[in-house]
């Protein structure tokens, strides 16, 4: 198995919605983003695999020396070497993927978040960085392009949270800032037991209102001369407000359920931004 098709096999397991918006891009893009899709997903994978935290720091640890090999040396695992082309062709930053690692290496650490600069901190590292690299694969002509990647990472984050706060809950994980359950009048007791309530709900509402302002900050900044190159965000951008917006209907549901949107609709909603920024 080549690195190219080891990172294929990873990107496939994993599922994600965000694999759809590569069928749009050329070959080279399509494999760049393919090999750092894979990278996220290792580290991501050694954070959710490892109940032992210090078994998971060492991982990540290894993972950050094997960054460091990537562009200073001869990296070992099939996805940095996958990963060895497109650094150099899309000049990609190593700081950018150690940010990666950094984030992940959180969820070693924290599983409540005080306020929301402490969380903002955390959705930089694991998806406003990631939406970075990702810009930068896709190409801009403007650096405004750059502070709309930022802010949709933040918007995709946010809504992961939403989306997976029963799930979290029973990990024992809270992602949801502490100060805005205690505004809400939710304890973590409640939260961490799934009992839907009118003040859960209330709280959701707000989550959901944070994510949407990022979408919308996020879009206003997008110039115009970069639309077509930043087509797979926008894609993405869609199918993430619909489920924002499917959430928003019962925010209760994921106390309990894992709400997603059929592989039709996610279709049908990538190629409508498909026709309406190309």
């Amino acid at each position: 198995m080549t690195p190219q098709q080891y990172c294929q096999q990873k990107t496939r397991e994993s599922g994600s919605s965000f694999t759809l918006s590569f069928m749009f891009l050329p070959k080279h893009k399509r494999e760049a983003m393919t090999a750092l899709y894979a990278f996220c997903r290792e580290v991501d994978d050694v954070v959710d695999e490892c109940t032992d935290y210090q078994i998971a720091q060492t991982k990540l640890s290894w993972w950050k020396q094997e960054i460091q090999r990537l562009f200073h040396e001869t990296p070992q695992h099939p996805v940095t070497q996958a990963l060895r082309p497109v650094v150099s062709a899309f000049d990609l930053k190593e700081a950018h993927f150690i940010e990666i690692i950094d984030g992940m290496h959180m969820d070693t650490q924290y599983n409540r978040y005080a306020d929301f600069e402490q969380l903002a901190l955390y959705c930089y590292r694991v998806a406003s960085v990631v939406g970075l690299l990702s810009a930068q694969i896709f190409g801009f002509k403007d650096r405004a392009t750059l502070e709309y990647a930022h802010d949709l990472g933040m918007a995709f984050q946010l809504t992961n949270i939403i989306r997976d706060v029963g799930e979290d809950a029973r990990r024992g994980r809270i992602y949801i800032p502490l100060d805005a359950l205690e505004h809400a009048g939710v304890t973590e007791a409640q939260l961490l037991s799934s009992k839907p309530s009118a003040q859960t709900q209330a709280l959701l509402l707000k989550q959901i209102e944070s994510a949407e302002m990022f979408y919308e900050k996020a879009l206003n900044q997008l110039p115009k001369l970069d639309y077509r190159s930043q087509l797979p965000g926008l894609m993405m951008a869609a199918i993430y407000r619909a489920l924002l917006q499917e959430i928003r209907q019962d925010p209760n549901l994921v106390l309990t359920h894992k709400i997603a949107l059929p592989p039709f609709r996610k279709l049908k909603l990538a190629l409508g931004a498909w026709l309406k920024y190309r």
